[in-house]
């Protein structure tokens, strides 16, 4: 019998990647133990609620009815939030509480299907395998900002919501007064060989069989070593809920289906701003969104010093400082 690589390394992945952070906290790189794990934040009296409010709201995609999640607190542009693959809307949970946001902004943050709150849909969900195509992702963003009566939202999204940022600009963008991508690029391999794209997907079929727990502890390798400890641990903690096979089905629309290769060009930026933000510590990204702010005419590009891969969790006051200036220019 043979033992996939990946499968048999699981078990010690976590043993590494604690004693990954613990050479690194012996080098003063990151938050120690006892230590702020933080910017200080105003707690919240007993009995009293936070700003967000949710709800379900029903969309029909291609004939497929979905039940979709959203969050949402304060008054003005509306401004619709995506998560990074795998995990959900708890992702902007700070921004939905930032009164320097929201006292401008209508922030809505959703769940895709199979994520957080969002259930599968289908009378027969369990017999399906799950795929995120460009096409669900882009009538899910559409259907809600119709069905909610958004009159042209900035749109934000990290990582698949950061590719998906690009294609709702080149196919939407009449519907959306900017986009603001995080860790987004047209294409995210930068250019996949036949050999390549192959591999991809046989690194979905195996990630299909990886625990979310293991999913988890690799996203910490995605994080900025100067992160606090309170944000990287809630991030993975996103991840380790999330049901097998989410990943990879997320990684089928972040690797294959989004491409935006000889189209960026195409890319109306009067109509539809583009702005990349890319945390300068999610290294194969940088380059990916360098290419897309060069190909795509007028689109702004910042590299954000002392943030990783998931920038609105693992560390929310870091992300204010560059996205703050960008949704100015919208209000």
């Amino acid at each position: 019998m043979t033992v996939d690589p990946l499968l048999a390394t699981a078990p010690r992945h976590n043993a590494v990647r604690r004693f990954g952070w613990l050479l690194r906290e012996a080098a003063g790189t990151v938050t120690r133990a006892g230590e702020p794990a933080g910017p200080a934040r105003p707690r919240r009296a007993a009995g009293e609620h936070d700003d967000a409010v949710g709800r379900y709201l029903h969309l029909d995609v291609a004939g497929v009815p979905y039940r979709i999640y959203y969050e949402q607190a304060g008054l003005g542009v509306p401004l619709l939030c995506h998560h990074t693959a795998a995990a959900d809307a708890r992702q902007w949970r700070h921004l939905l509480e930032d009164r320097r946001v929201t006292d401008r902004f209508r922030v809505i943050a959703y769940d895709l299907p199979y994520h957080g709150r969002s259930l599968p849909a289908g009378d027969r969900w369990w017999a399906e395998e799950y795929v995120l195509t460009r096409d669900l992702a882009m009538g899910i963003a559409v259907g809600l900002t119709t069905a909610l009566g958004l009159d042209r939202p900035v749109f934000l999204g990290s990582s698949i919501g950061g590719m998906l940022a690009l294609d709702l600009a080149r196919y939407h963008a009449d519907q959306f007064r900017a986009v603001i991508a995080l860790q987004g690029g047209l294409r995210s391999s930068g250019g996949l060989t036949p050999e390549g794209e192959a591999r991809m997907r046989r690194f979905r079929v195996d990630e299909r069989l990886v625990d979310p727990a293991l999913q988890a502890a690799r996203q910490s390798g995605m994080m900025s070593p100067t992160a606090p400890e309170a944000g990287r641990q809630e991030t993975m903690l996103h991840y380790a809920q999330s049901a097998p096979g989410v990943y990879a089905g997320d990684l089928y629309f972040h690797a294959i289906d989004h491409d935006l290769r000889g189209e960026a060009h195409l890319i109306d930026t009067s109509r539809c701003a583009v702005h990349l933000l890319t945390g300068e510590f999610d290294h194969t990204m940088v380059p990916i969104s360098e290419r897309a702010a060069s190909e795509i005419p007028g689109a702004t590009l910042t590299i954000m010093h002392g943030l990783g891969h998931f920038p609105m969790s693992e560390d929310h006051d870091q992300l204010m400082d560059y996205l703050l200036p960008v949704l100015g220019g919208y209000t």
